[in-house]
């Protein structure tokens, strides 16, 4: 077997991408577009995998973190970051717990895994914890703050905060398995 020089990725290796038919990108109305599924998914089923670019921690730094590009990627190993292709990068957030997706990030294939923590109905959205600290306010599916307020109006963007990547990367991280 070969592999690729920047992510280790073994190049002749065969990786089935399976995808449920059931899901759909849709608008939610506060929280743009996310994941729907038209029919349930059981406990622990294989939603999608997503194949990954892998972007060096030194064109991250100079390129990547700058573009809007940066909303979609996740850490990966030696300081780089990932892009998730595929509906990868279209899961909205929930704080942790609150989740009914899961991911795992398997760096040897370039790949993430999504499976489902829960029973899913249909017509829910499916979404993950980006971690606990993000760069947005936290809109619930339903749409409504804690307090019961509405929150479409209280969107706001990344683009007017600095986060330190490492830092809440590596805090987030610690307690998540990789394959």
């Amino acid at each position: 077997m070969s592999f690729t020089s920047e992510n280790n990725c073994q190049e002749d290796q065969a990786v089935r991408l399976p995808s449920l038919g059931c899901l759909e990108l849709r608008e939610h109305p506060n929280r743009g577009r996310g994941v729907f599924t038209q029919q349930e998914i059981k406990q622990g089923t294989l939603i999608h995998i997503s194949p990954v670019l892998v972007f060096g921690q030194n064109e991250y730094r100079k390129h990547g973190k700058y573009t809007r590009l940066d909303h979609y990627t996740y850490c990966w190993k030696n300081g780089s970051y990932a892009l998730a292709l595929g509906l990868g990068s279209m899961f909205n957030h929930e704080p942790f717990g609150q989740q009914n997706v899961g991911f795992i990030r398997d760096m040897d294939q370039s790949l993430i895994r999504y499976t489902a923590l829960r029973d899913i109905s249909a017509g829910e959205e499916l979404c993950i914890c980006y971690g606990p600290n993000v760069w947005f306010d936290v809109v619930p599916q339903d749409g409504q703050d804690t307090d019961g307020e509405n929150a479409d109006s209280r969107k706001s963007s990344k683009d007017n905060i600095e986060i330190d990547h490492e830092q809440t990367a590596d805090d987030f991280l610690s307690g998540f398995d990789c394959i």
